[in-house]
Parts: C-alpha cells; structure tokens; sequence
C-alpha cells in the first residue's frame, strides 16, 4: 500500500480514480510531494497551508474561485511571477514560491 504525504485522500481503482506517478516540486525551497497530473494549487494546498501570495500592503491571499477567474492564487513559478497556481500542471522539478506584492522587480 502506497503511503500517502499528510492531506491526501487515498485513491485506488475501487474508487475509479488513479493517483499520477509520484514527483517533487521545490515549495519555497523544501522539496514536496506532488503527483502528476495535479495542478500548483493541489500541491500548495497539501503541501503548507492555503496562502498564495500577500498584497503588496501584505494582507494574505489564497484560494478562492479554483478556477482562474479571481486571480487570488497568484504565485512564482520558475521565476515567472503572477502565474495561477489553480491553472497551472504541476511538473517534476518545477519551482514554486509564494508571491510577495506584485511580484515584480523593484
């Protein structure tokens, strides 16, 4: 039986649902379990809590519509800022970090 990382839901085949091969990806510098096929936000979710990113006044944002209308998950992957963490696919390897502000270069 596959041991599963702290906030995820067994699946197997009697659920009719198959979990993705396992990868890491590089959350704020600590490597984390993701599975393929799984997007940022899953991963961000499981991985250490439900903060995206802080307003450049730094109040806390995180997931809201899970659908890329609200642009509230905004986070740094692979030293692209504002990118969706609810639309983005998580890859092998893939650096992620929680935005600061606008994400851009002061």
């Amino acid at each position: 039986m596959r041991v599963l990382p702290r906030g995820r839901i067994p699946l197997g085949p009697r659920d009719g649902v198959e979990r993705g091969e396992d990868m890491t990806v590089i959350l704020d510098g600590q490597a984390v379990p993701a599975y393929a096929g799984e997007t940022v936000a899953a991963v961000l979710i499981t991985g250490n809590g439900m903060t995206t990113r802080t307003t450049a006044g730094g109040a806390a944002r995180g997931f809201y519509c899970g659908m890329g209308v609200c642009f509230d998950c905004l986070v740094v992957v692979d030293g692209v800022p504002n990118t969706r963490a609810c639309m983005t696919i998580a890859a092998d390897g893939m650096h992620v970090s929680r935005q600061q502000g606008r994400g851009l270069p002061e």
